[in-house]
């Protein structure tokens, strides 16, 4: 197996989310006819380029493929002998996601000023931005540990795909400090586990 890495912005981290982080699927909004993977951890383009896209948002996703699939393509040396692209035509997408061994995960993220975040349409988080999702997460667990709960569950899109920007935003103009954003993420991670929900919830560094 190769071990590879693609940054995506938040569209396509929610797609990958949505196959179950088993595949990942060509981008409506994009034109491009071959998709780039990488051996190596692209974090500055995840920084400096996704970032600035109308998500603002860089994910940095890592998953394993055949080396059977991968002797099809010519690998592609750039910089240092370790750097290595591949390039997949788009067509075989399908076959490319057959050979993904286990499932996707996400190692990095990062966020631009612009960040809204996923947005649900429903139950409690219905309408707002992460920052107000966030919030409205904390009251929900000084009033209610019930309703909290549910609404992991019932929200699990939105709390996995703006779970690692609440890891690292800055609360504090808004009356949360370090220490409460964090008691509350860790809430969120044990509803999240209590609710048997299959996809992980990402780790945070």
């Amino acid at each position: 197996m190769t071990t590879l890495y693609r940054p995506v912005g938040l569209h396509e981290l929610a797609l990958i989310r949505d196959s179950g982080m088993r595949s990942f699927l060509r981008d409506c909004h994009s034109s491009r006819s071959s998709i780039l993977w990488r051996t190596w951890i692209m974090q500055p383009r995840a920084r400096d380029w996704n970032t600035k896209d109308n998500s603002f948002a860089g994910y940095v996703t890592k998953f394993a493929v055949a080396d059977s699939f991968l002797a099809n393509f010519e690998p592609r040396t750039v910089g240092s002998a370790t750097h290595v692209e591949y390039w997949i035509p788009a067509e075989q997408l399908a076959m490319f996601n057959a050979s993904i061994q286990g499932t996707i995960s996400v190692e990095f993220a990062f966020f631009g000023s612009g960040f809204k975040g996923f947005v649900p349409d429903g139950f409690g988080l219905r309408g707002k931005d992460a920052v107000e999702q966030f919030a409205t997460m904390r009251k929900t667990w000084d009033y209610s540990r019930m309703d909290f709960v549910c609404e992991v569950s019932t929200n699990r899109k939105a709390v996995y795909l703006n779970f690692l920007f609440w890891a690292q935003y800055d609360f504090v103009p808004l009356g949360v400090d370090t220490q409460q954003r964090d008691s509350t993420i860790a809430h969120i991670r044990e509803a999240w586990e209590f609710n048997h929900i299959g996809t992980p919830l990402p780790a945070y560094r």
